[in-house]
């Protein structure tokens, strides 16, 4: 479950979004560029996500019951994907906006007032993004680190629209501040899409990471010296949560307490490894033909 007060940090992006579209709104009406205004369309996204990551941090942080024995976690792949989705949506919006521009170019105006002023959101931005990525990554929140990534695109984005209009006013190349949209709008497509299929993957109950499975082999390996046998480990992603389940094979001359004592330390050792993790063991008789009865459940390291 996460904790509670990671909703202030979605109240934070939330404030961001509506200070950076103020502030790019304002670039885009002194300048009339379509660049800028790209910039201000991607902050607009940036509240609606902030939104929805409110919101789904305040389902996610709820506990267990009855009919989420597993807890909400997963609920914040919903916010990742809604961002993802909203991040393309813009994309085609900017796009439009951009080829209108190129087929029909117009002067800009105020040039370097309306980019000082977009300079100042992107300030807002970098700091805002900093912050949500160093908790979203300390509390496996995926969607603040979502956020912050989506941020921090926007900050490169920016620097980019900054620097090509710029240009446009310096050397007064006018299809040159379209084309910056268009590059713009391929940069947040990418953003988008991996929002997307991250997304994705946790709801389809995808593995945990490699580094994390072998972290588990490696507290595995110490008991497979003592004697024990391990095979059908299944783990998944819920959000800021790990769960993972194995089956331990023990001597069956064993009592069924000694073998669940066992059980408890791999448990232990494996949480000690993982703090994140929710670890459950199934005890069975090393001896036993249908122990191995299900070993296509182990999932095979390189």
């Amino acid at each position: 479950m996460l904790p509670d007060n990671l909703k202030r940090y979605a109240w934070l992006s939330i404030t961001a979004a509506l200070s950076t579209i103020l502030l790019k709104g304002t670039a885009w009406w002194l300048t009339g560029s379509v660049g800028l205004l790209s910039d201000a369309l991607e902050s607009l996204v940036n509240l609606a996500g902030a939104l929805m990551a409110l919101s789904m941090l305040s389902l996610a942080a709820q506990p267990a019951d009855e009919n989420h024995a597993h807890g909400h976690g997963k609920a914040e792949y919903f916010s990742s994907a809604f961002e993802g989705f909203l991040i393309i949506v813009a994309a085609i919006g900017i796009a439009y906006a951009a080829i209108g521009r190129l087929l029909d170019p117009r002067p800009l105006q105020d040039v370097g007032i309306g980019l000082a002023v977009s300079a100042v959101a992107s300030i807002i931005n970098l700091a805002t993004a900093r912050s949500l990525m160093k908790v979203g990554r300390k509390y496996r929140s995926i969607t603040l680190e979502a956020d912050a990534h989506h941020l921090l695109t926007d900050v490169w984005t920016s620097v980019g629209v900054i620097l090509g209009v710029g240009l446009v006013g310096l050397g007064g190349w006018l299809w040159l501040d379209p084309v910056i949209a268009l590059l713009v709008a391929a940069n947040i497509v990418w953003t988008g899409w991996q929002l997307l299929q991250r997304s994705a993957a946790g709801l389809m109950d995808v593995s945990l990471p490699e580094a994390e499975l072998q972290t588990i082999e490696q507290v595995l390996d110490e008991y497979r010296r003592q004697g024990l046998e391990f095979h059908a480990l299944r783990t998944r992603q819920a959000g800021s949560r790990a769960f993972a389940t194995l089956h331990v094979l023990v001597p069956g001359a064993w009592s069924v307490q000694l073998g669940h004592d066992w059980c408890e330390r791999i448990e232990a050792d494996i949480r000690r490894a993982l703090p994140y993790a929710h670890v459950t063991t199934h005890l069975e008789p090393r001896e036993d033909p249908v122990s191995l009865s299900d070993q296509e459940l182990d999932r095979p390291f390189s």
